[in-house]
């Protein structure tokens, strides 16, 4: 009866485990795609993008609902107690995740109709391709049970951080060598925002991660390299016709 009790148990575990992998895959490919949606100018996969984000909010309330009943039932402890506080804390930054990719596919949708050559979006696209980096590695630590690996991720918050600041200059730069640019650019100033953010969601996970297998928290102070709030932009006088 035990042994049976036990199995049920580890069976239950597996399921969180790989719902949350699941879930993960569908926000990576969320991200990818709004992106994607982005460089693109295609409106159909940004639709597409803001639509599926619903699927990724049904599988977080799928993966709470499983862990309150395990819990319930099993009163797990230790190790495995851990692993599901783990679970339902990944659940919901993936979900915050999926939502920051429906921000972006929503940008697109409100650009859809404006000029803007690509060299503005190139930054983003860049940008997106260091975070999507990460949410791989994330997601593989956790499969893995890789702390090492989610200290890696760690790590690379800051670098995120660096190409954010770098593209808000750039982009300012670019509003201000051309009026043209600026409701463009804003758009764009917010995908890249949302995108900083995907990062940062990504480096709770592999905190998460790091806590869920070695059952210690990081305690050092995470590396952040924002630099946009301490920037001052002099924009130059409108000159007035008439």
């Amino acid at each position: 009866m035990t042994e049976h009790i036990v199995s049920a148990f580890d069976a239950e575990l597996k399921e969180l485990g790989r719902k949350v992998v699941e879930m993960g895959g569908q926000a990576e490919r969320l991200v990818a795609d709004s992106v994607l949606s982005l460089i693109r100018r295609d409106s159909t996969m940004a639709q597409r993008v803001v639509l599926l984000d619903a699927t990724i909010d049904h599988l977080q309330r799928e993966i709470e609902d499983k862990a309150v009943l395990v819990i319930a039932k099993r009163q797990p402890m230790a190790v495995d107690l851990r692993d599901i506080v783990a679970t339902l804390r990944i659940s919901n930054d993936l979900e915050r995740i999926g939502d920051l990719a429906k921000n972006v596919a929503k940008r697109v949708l409100a650009i859809e109709s404006e000029y803007h050559p690509q060299k503005l979006v190139r930054g983003v696209e860049h940008m997106s391709d260091l975070v999507l980096e990460q949410m791989k590695e994330v997601l593989d630590a956790y499969a893995g049970r890789d702390a090492e690996k989610a200290m890696g991720v760690w790590r690379k918050d800051a670098s995120v951080d660096t190409m954010y600041t770098s593209l808000f200059r750039e982009l300012l730069t670019y509003m201000m060598e051309d009026p043209r640019n600026i409701s463009v650019c804003t758009h764009l100033l917010f995908c890249a925002k949302n995108i900083e953010r995907i990062g940062d969601h990504s480096t709770n996970v592999a905190e998460t991660v790091y806590y869920m297998v070695t059952g210690q928290m990081i305690t050092d102070t995470r590396p952040k390299a924002d630099e946009t709030s301490e920037t001052t932009v002099a924009f130059p006088p409108r000159s007035v016709e008439g």
